[in-house]
């Protein structure tokens, strides 16, 4: 509980998903663990700052080595309108040291976290010219060509519905 943020709307979630959480955590005995879903539930550092939505439930199944290989990926979040973890080529080194590549997004992807369009990607559309984006509070601006009606690419992944918080 120490670690969320006072803007955090807590109240914004169902009594049962509060009481199975704490249910679930409290028979959690590695320390790290511990750690890590204290974490996702005050939203730092990785996942949102603020409480805004219930994670599906299979969410509470993941097992340590999934817990932190999704860790690692919110290394990546950029803030673009919503939370996004930035990945164009996840054989770029930046990635491969992170232990984030094909084969590990391929896995969050098939566990439900993510969704992983190895193709064609994802994009921002219908986007005036001057946007903000921020990453870890570091805002970025950014100039598109166009007065209005740009697109903005964004990389391979994105959260899906289990994976945000």
């Amino acid at each position: 509980m120490p670690e969320l943020a006072e803007a955090a709307t807590p109240e914004r979630l169902e009594d049962d998903w509060i009481t199975n959480f704490f249910d679930k955590c409290r028979l959690i005995s590695d320390e790290e663990m511990q750690v890590l879903w204290s974490k996702v539930l005050a939203g730092k550092p990785v996942l949102l700052a603020d409480i805004q939505s219930e994670p599906s439930a299979s969410f509470h199944h993941l097992n340590k080595s999934d817990a932190a290989l999704f860790t690692r990926l919110c290394s990546f979040n950029w803030v673009v309108g919503e939370l996004v973890p930035i990945i164009f080529n996840a054989e770029d080194n930046i990635y491969t040291e992170a232990g984030i590549n094909f084969g590990t997004l391929k896995h969050l992807d098939e566990i439900g976290l993510i969704s992983f369009e190895t193709l064609a990607g994802f994009q921002r559309t219908k986007l005036p010219q001057k946007i903000v984006i921020a990453y870890y509070g570091e805002r970025v601006d950014i100039s598109l060509q166009k007065q209005s009606d740009n697109c903005l690419d964004f990389g391979k992944v994105l959260f899906s519905k289990a994976g945000q918080l």
